[in-house]
């Protein structure tokens, strides 16, 4: 049996480590990349040439540099045939349908055993989709007339992270350092979702987040 050929792109080292860890005790994984950010992961795939030397990505959604929906898109772009596992602190309310409407392949937080993320990797690596059973029921929930679904999802990616990160409590000089873009872009993103969902403040906002869900 070929093993899985796997790169992690994950900010932090210690993710990575204990990820490479678990993945050790399964023979038919290999972890044969390592990237700290989505500007590193792309360097990595395009140096290797993608499919050549990878059979699956393991990405976090939350990075510096370049988020890892934006790395997902790339990739998907650049390496249509190669799947992307996302794997993210992030509860699956949150950037789960978003990460499979970019192209991932599976969505799983990093409160999931061990067992299941190794399950995961090996379905995804045949082609397969993963997706957990509370997801799967997301989802389901997700095919509704446009007009029964709440008003954050029909907000664009940008948007989305914009209204999270505010209700987080994030100033737009935060935001901006975070996603690597200017102040003003910001203003405009939340200028934007401010009349998408019909409101007209940050403290609405916030409000809004925390009653959905949406805010750690």
């Amino acid at each position: 049996m070929s093993s899985i050929r796997i790169l992690i792109a994950d900010d932090h080292a210690i993710v990575r480590s204990g990820l490479r860890q678990i993945l050790s005790d399964s023979p038919d994984l290999v972890v044969t990349g390592e990237a700290e950010n989505g500007v590193e992961a792309m360097h990595k795939l395009r140096d290797g040439n993608g499919n050549a030397s990878f059979d699956l990505v393991l990405m976090d959604v939350s990075m510096p540099d370049r988020n890892g929906i934006d790395t997902l898109k790339l990739v998907r772009k650049e390496y249509p045939k190669l799947p992307v596992l996302v794997l993210s602190m992030h509860p699956e309310e949150q950037y789960a349908i978003r990460a499979l409407k970019a192209g991932a392949a599976g969505y799983l937080t990093k409160q999931s055993a061990p067992d299941q993320l190794v399950n995961a990797i090996r379905q995804v690596a045949s082609g397969k989709k993963y997706v957990s059973p509370s997801l799967a029921m997301e989802l389901a929930n997700a095919i509704t007339d446009d007009s029964e679904r709440p008003p954050h999802e029909k907000l664009s990616d940008r948007e989305y992270q914009t209204l999270v990160m505010i209700a987080s409590g994030r100033t737009l000089t935060q935001i901006g350092e975070e996603l690597n873009l200017s102040v003003k872009t910001v203003s405009v993103y939340r200028a934007r979702l401010l009349e998408k969902m019909r409101m007209k403040n940050n403290a609405e906002l916030t409000h809004y987040g925390l009653k959905h869900g949406l805010v750690d």
